[in-house]
C-alpha cells in the first residue's frame, strides 16, 4: 500500500464530507445515529467474528489478560455500544447554537455562534467501543471523523466502522463522515499529524508513550492530556469523616483511570489524628502507601517516599502521602508535581475553599469531593471524547460542546461604519 496516498484520499474525502456534515440538520444527525444502533445490534454475529479474529492474534502474540479484556467484543458490550450512541441522541446539539447577543451604540447585534471543528483525527488503543463513541460524538457536533485504532483491534474497529457508515448512508449523510484508517502500518498515524490542510485537531487516547508521541510529531492541535497525578488536600479546618470517606473513594474506587488520587496531602494540623485511620483503612484495602519523613514518623510501616514518587501516576493500589505545613504549602505542591488534571481540598473553611479554586491551576478542582467525579457523565456533558489537561479551547472532559469553536456573528439592519 502507498501510505502517503491512502491517507491524502482519506484526508481529501473526510475536508469533502464535513462540509455536508456541518450543515446537517439535528434530526438528520440523530437518524444517522439511531441507524448506527440498530446496525450494531443486526450485526453482532459479524462483529463477534471480526473480534475473535483480534482475540486470537492477541492470543498468539502474548497480550496481558486486562488487555485481551479491554478487548473482547461480548453480547453485552455490543449493546452497550448501541444504548451509549442512542444517549448521545438524547443530548443537545450545540451546533448553530447563539449566544452572548449585545447591542453596541452603532445599532449593531453582536454575539457568537458555535461550529463544528471540521475533521478529527482521533488515534486510540485497545478499546473497539472507542470507534463508535468517538463517531458518535464527532457526528453529534457536526465534525468528520478519521480513526485510527490500535493494530491490536484492527478488525473489530473495521467491523464497527462498516456499522456506522451504514447508519450514515441510511440517513442521506456521506459514509465518509466516518472513516476508520485500514492500515496497522505506523506510518499512517505519522502521515495522519501532518495533514494539516485536511484535519484540524487531532485526539489521542491512551498511554502516555502514545500521547508524548502525538504530542511531539503532530502539525496540527492536539487536544491532550499526560497524566493523572492527582492529589486530596486535607487541611487542618475539616471533617474528619468525610476527609476519610472522600480519600478512600479517590483512591479506592478503581485504580486504573486518570482521576484516580496518586498523592494525598495533610496538614500537619491534623496529621497525627487523621493518618492512622486513613493508613488503616487503605491497608484494609490492600493500598501501599509511600510517605515522606514526618509521614512515616506516624506511620513507621509506610515507605519511604521518594522524589520521583511526587511526580508518578501509578494507576496501583500504591499512595504516596505528604505532611504539609498548610494549605498554601498544599497548593505549591500541586502545583510544582501536579499534571494539572483533578484536585480535591477537603475544608469547612470556605474562605480558604475558595482560594483553592482560584490557586490550583488544573482543568478540575474540587471542594469536598471525590476526584474521581471528573468525568464527562458525572460534569452533565453525557458522554466525553477524552479530558484536556491544556488551557487552549477546551479543557478538562471534552464532551459534544468541547469538539465545536465559536465565531462571531453580527445581525443589522443597514447599519455603516463612520
Amino acid at each position: 500500500m502507498d501510505i502517503q496516498k491512502y491517507m491524502l484520499e482519506i484526508g481529501q474525502q473526510a475536508r469533502r464530507a464535513s462540509r455536508v456534515l456541518a450543515s446537517a440538520d439535528t434530526a438528520s444527525k440523530n437518524a444517522a445515529l439511531d441507524c448506527m444502533a440498530q446496525a450494531l445490534l443486526d450485526n453482532t454475529a459479524t462483529l463477534k467474528q471480526a473480534n475473535a479474529q483480534d482475540l486470537e492474534a492477541g492470543h498468539a502474540k502474548g497480550l496481558e489478560p486486562a488487555m485481551l479484556d479491554r478487548l473482547a467484543l461480548t453480547d453485552k458490550a455490543i449493546h452497550t455500544m448501541a444504548e451509549g450512541l442512542r444517549q448521545i441522541v438524547k443530548l443537545p446539539d450545540p451546533v448553530g447554537t447563539m449566544t452572548d447577543f449585545v447591542n453596541r451604540p452603532s445599532g449593531i447585534q453582536v454575539g457568537r455562534m458555535r461550529v463544528p471543528l471540521g475533521v478529527v483525527g482521533i488515534i486510540y488503543e485497545s478499546r473497539p467501543n472507542v470507534t463508535a463513541d468517538a463517531a458518535a460524538l464527532c457526528l453529534k457536533s457536526g465534525n468528520a471523523a478519521i480513526l485510527r485504532g490500535g493494530s491490536e483491534a484492527l478488525h473489530s474497529n473495521t467491523a464497527i466502522a462498516a456499522c456506522v457508515q451504514q447508519g450514515l448512508e441510511a440517513a442521506g449523510l456521506p459514509a465518509q463522515c466516518v472513516q476508520v484508517i485500514r492500515t496497522s502500518d505506523r506510518a499512517a498515524v505519522g502521515e495522519l499529524l501532518r495533514m494539516s490542510d485536511y484535519v484540524d485537531v487531532i485526539v489521542p487516547r491512551g498511554g502516555k508513550g502514545l500521547i508524548e508521541r502525538v504530542s511531539r510529531e503532530s502539525a496540527i492541535p492536539v487536544i491532550k492530556h499526560l497524566d493523572g497525578i492527582c492529589h486530596v488536600y486535607i487541611d487542618d479546618e475539616t471533617d474528619p469523616d468525610m476527609a476519610l470517606r472522600v480519600t478512600m473513594n479517590a483512591k479506592t474506587q478503581r485504580y486504573g483511570t486518570c482521576n484516580t488520587l496518586e498523592t494525598l496531602l495533610v496538614a500537619e494540623g491534623v496529621a497525627d489524628m487523621m493518618l492512622p485511620r486513613l493508613a488503616d483503612a487503605m491497608g484494609a484495602a490492600g493500598v501501599e502507601l509511600r510517605g515522606c519523613e514526618r509521614t512515616r514518623a506516624i506511620l513507621p510501616a509506610a515507605i519511604p517516599a521518594t522524589g520521583e514518587d511526587w511526580r508518578t501516576e501509578y494507576l496501583a493500589p500504591i499512595l504516596s502521602i505528604r505532611v504539609v505545613a498548610d494549605m498554601v504549602a498544599a497548593i505549591e505542591h500541586i502545583n510544582t508535581y501536579g499534571s494539572h488534571h483533578s484536585d480535591a481540598i477537603i475544608t469547612t473553611n470556605y474562605t480558604r475553599a475558595r482560594r483553592f479554586l482560584r490557586e490550583v491551576d488544573s482543568s478540575s478542582v474540587m471542594v469536598n469531593a471525590s476526584t474521581r467525579f471528573a468525568d464527562g457523565f458525572e460534569y452533565g456533558l453525557g458522554a466525553e471524547i477524552g479530558v484536556s489537561t491544556d488551557k487552549l479551547h477546551a479543557r478538562g472532559p471534552v464532551g459534544l460542546e468541547g469538539l465545536t469553536s465559536q465565531k462571531y456573528v453580527v445581525l443589522g439592519d443597514g447599519q455603516i461604519r463612520t
